[in-house]
């Protein structure tokens, strides 16, 4: 059941601030800190203006009117152009199991199919077992290796959803 004090809304250029500790925040709780982790990605602090364009989206997770989440696609790097990659999608523990990933995932992946893409990839760590799990329950078919060229060599789970 997803509870009514939260909301999904596109980012918004005076959310980077925020948007950038979320991600930070809970990477380093799950220890996805150093080279090959997205916590490196310089886009970090900039998310609103990288994903400003035609074929990238970008939400923010409000609880109470605060960004406790955030995630977004984009087209996968390296890759195939009919396959987009869901990214950075991360959530502070308190928003967590509120049904919102789910909203989040569903939302982001009507929008993919919208902008011409056929295809979803993500990169995660097995550590994350509340996000795997939800990929599964989204239909994410795990893959044996990595997908285009994201520069995140630390992640360990790679899965792929036909659109």
């Amino acid at each position: 059941m997803i509870a009514t004090n939260f909301q999904l809304r596109e980012i918004q250029e005076t959310d980077n601030p925020k948007v950038a500790e979320v991600i930070r925040t809970v990477m380093t709780e799950y220890g996805c800190v150093g080279e090959g982790y997205s916590i490196e990605d310089p886009e970090v602090d900039c998310m609103f203006e990288t994903y400003s364009t035609p074929q990238s989206h970008y939400l923010v997770l409000l609880k109470n009117k605060k960004i406790v989440g955030c995630g977004g696609i984009a087209p996968l790097a390296g890759g195939d152009p009919t396959t987009c990659e869901l990214k950075k999608m991360y959530f502070y523990s308190d928003a967590r199991g509120a049904g919102m990933g789910t909203k989040m995932v569903a939302t982001l992946l009507e929008k993919a199919k919208v902008l011409g893409f056929k295809k979803c990839y993500l990169e995660t760590v097995a550590r994350m077992e509340r996000a795997n799990a939800l990929y599964h329950k989204m239909a994410f078919k795990k893959l044996e290796g990595a997908e285009g060229n994201t520069g995140h060599c630390s992640c360990d789970s790679h899965y792929l959803r036909e659109l």
